[in-house]
């Protein structure tokens, strides 16, 4: 039995008693079911984890248990974001246990494995995601993206499912369960409905109970969690200001600030469970009514900056200025080195060893990451990078000459070769490699100072695992200390996965949301001569058309509260269709008409099944006794005020609801 679908463009009506707010009404938010256990998972580019907490003790965070095998010298409380698959694509290992199992294959048979790192930023930089898009794993080999994101989840889902069993005294059911996934805020809907499926995929909740699962954006999390903190929970790099690295009076070198900083980070990684303010923290008793904030997640991937008020005494947070950052995270030091390595030995040479001895270029990096986090601004002595063995060697087969040789030609004077198969980085040489990433963070929060809305920020939180770097916070106070203070938690790498936890015990806390896009369909009004164009005129049934009109929903940057809605009713195009489907378009400026304006793209689709709720049915018994047809109405109810846009429809005639979904993958 083959369903019809038929795609038309339609004529909206709109509520009659639409509110000022370009046409946002309000509906107070659904009460959710009763969970038992709220479980978090922080994915991220280079280290992910899980957390939970228990409803009836939500002041309790537990975060997940260590890993074996760590690095030495650093924190295994998360987990690098790696994952191994068989040669036949079945699922073998995930972090610690994927990588030091992918080191220890054969290069022969390394090459038929499926080996993925850092594969997060792939859903960030695709700009046509579908749930066919695909992931090269570092042999070359390829398989579906929803599949490995899929593999990743479901591994953390076994892991945290059974932590959870373990500390509850109940026997806890499935859909007892609260399951909430970080994502950048700058990701765009169809990434966030990609994490979507992948969670469906991996078995975390069903489509069938989509409110089980929440889509939490990192720097709202990190700054759910950032007003909790009491002040002994924080480093205060603002407290003093500097002069050429010495406080103004010369008694204390700008540096131990950092000591400081890394001390309390390591002690604060041998606790698994952390308590929470019930009410709001003491940083927060200094901030009057009105004043802003600024959170910047800094992360291996991305950048992503969120600009919040707190709303006294309540504590709910109001986002003040859209969701901004990009592609400034940690990795962009790891790309600076590879450029610098393809510098001295070619880059034909760098990617036939990553494509031959993929094994051996994985050993690499991670001696690069071991070397990256030791550097901090005013060290004198060099870092030492050990190249692999199977390096040295290919590249002498392969090249017709040593690699001593090929850095001796580079006249690359800041990098040395060591005779114990290291390279030597001199501080100037670390430097090099990190400041094109930490001027793009420091220049993006400096525009975004200029903004009217986030003028006079009385804080900036610096969160996430890049923002542990001495050498980002040494930069982050020399630009910007005497504009606000610089705060950044003891637990920096952990704080958006406790605030992921926080916001899943309550979604309302933030309050007010801003819209990163201008949202909008295209619909057909009374053509008007002389105001319309005339390549818009369409003539039907004797009246003239301009098509193509746009209809927004909500616009760029416009404040959406939570529970606010966009109605709009829509007519079937004629008796018997099975399908309304409706063309939903974007923009990031809101200075657009038509729908075909250069800056405005399609971007996914509503789709109203009036099969499922009966609707058709109904619609044929009414056309017997004439135009009854004509005036049937399914009206639409969309939010914006969420993480995610949600819809959803009721057919007018018999209250009853139409099954409606939103699409923006099948673009």
């Amino acid at each position: 039995k083959v369903k019809c679908v038929i795609s038309v463009q339609l004529v909206t009506k709109k509520q009659v008693s639409q509110t000022l707010n370009r046409g946002l009404s309000h509906e107070t938010p659904c009460v959710a079911r009763p969970f038992s256990v709220v479980v978090a998972i922080d994915f991220g580019t280079t280290s992910s984890g899980y957390a939970f907490s228990f409803t009836e003790d939500p002041e309790t965070i537990h975060m997940m248990r260590r890993w074996e095998d760590g690095d030495p010298g650093v924190t295994n409380q998360k987990s690098p974001t790696c994952l191994l698959l068989t040669p036949d694509l079945r699922f073998h290992s995930f972090g610690f246990a994927a990588r030091d199992s992918y080191h220890d294959l054969d290069p022969e048979e390394a090459r038929h494995w499926l080996y993925f790192d850092k594969f997060k930023m792939k859903i960030h930089s695709t700009s046509d995601l579908t749930m066919e898009t695909e992931l090269e794993s570092v042999s070359g080999r390829r398989v579906r993206a929803i599949e490995v994101f899929a593999y990743a989840l479901r591994f953390f889902r076994e892991h945290a499912l059974k932590e959870v069993k373990d500390q509850s005294s109940s026997v806890l059911e499935g859909n007892e369960v609260r399951w909430v996934i970080t994502v950048p805020a700058v990701w765009r809907q169809p990434a966030k409905q990609f994490m979507r499926e992948a969670a469906y995929l991996a078995g975390l909740v069903t489509p069938d109970s989509p409110e089980q699962l929440l889509i939490a954006l990192e720097p709202e999390a990190a700054s759910i969690y950032c007003r909790k903190l009491r002040l002994h929970q924080v480093i205060d790099l603002s407290q003093r200001p500097v002069i050429n690295g010495l406080d103004v009076d010369g008694s204390r070198p700008f540096d131990s600030s950092f000591r400081q900083a890394r001390e309390q980070l390591r002690r604060a990684r041998h606790s698994r469970t952390f308590l929470v303010e019930s009410g709001t923290g003491e940083l927060w008793s200094e901030m009057q009514t009105g004043d802003r904030y600024i959170v910047a997640d800094c992360g291996g991937g991305t950048v992503d900056l969120t600009v919040h008020q707190i709303e006294q005494p309540q504590g709910t947070l109001k986002e003040l200025y859209k969701a901004s950052g990009g592609p400034y995270g940690a990795v962009g030091v790891d790309l600076a080195f590879e450029a610098m390595l393809c510098q001295i030995f070619g880059a034909d040479f760098i990617e036939s060893f990553k494509a031959k001895r993929p094994a051996a270029w994985v050993d690499l990096t991670i001696a690069f990451e071991a070397r990256k986090r030791t550097a901090a601004p005013g060290r004198a002595n060099s870092l030492n990078i050990s190249l692999p063995f199977s390096f040295i060697d290919f590249y002498k087969r392969h090249q017709g000459q040593s690699v001593e040789t090929a850095m001796r030609k580079s006249n690359m004077n800041f990098i040395k070769w060591s005779s114990q198969g290291m390279l030597r980085l001199s501080a100037e040489a670390m430097n090099e490699l990190f400041q094109p990433t930490i001027n793009n963070i420091i220049k993006h929060v400096e525009n975004l100072m200029q903004k009217e809305e986030v003028k006079d920020v009385r804080f900036l939180f610096l969160v996430g695992g890049f923002a542990e770097s001495p050498m980002l916070q040494r930069a982050a106070q020399n630009a910007l200390g005497r504009n606000c203070r610089i705060i950044i938690p003891h637990d920096v790498g952990l704080t958006i996965l406790k605030g992921a936890v926080l916001f899943g015990l309550d979604p309302t806390v933030v309050r007010v949301r801003r819209c990163p896009l201008t949202y909008s369909v295209g619909v057909l009004n009374r053509f008007v001569e002389g105001r319309h164009p005339r390549d818009k005129l369409l003539i039907k049934d004797g009246r003239e058309w301009c098509t193509d009109i746009l209809d927004r929903f909500v616009s760029v940057d416009q404040s959406v509260a939570l529970g606010e809605v966009v109605r709009r009713s829509y007519t079937p195009a004629r008796m018997g269709q099975r399908k309304i489907i409706i063309n939903i378009y974007c923009s990031d400026t809101d200075d657009i008409t038509y729908i075909t304006d250069p800056e405005v793209r399609k971007c996914g689709a509503i789709t109203l099944d009036l099969l499922e709720s009966g609707a058709v049915a109904a619609s044929a018994g009414d056309n017997d006794k004439g135009p009854a047809f004509e005036r049937r109405e399914i009206r639409t109810t969309m939010q914006f005020g969420d993480t995610e846009i949600k819809v959803t429809a009721v057919d007018v005639a018999t209250g009853r609801l139409v099954w409606a979904s939103i699409d923006f993958l099948s673009n």
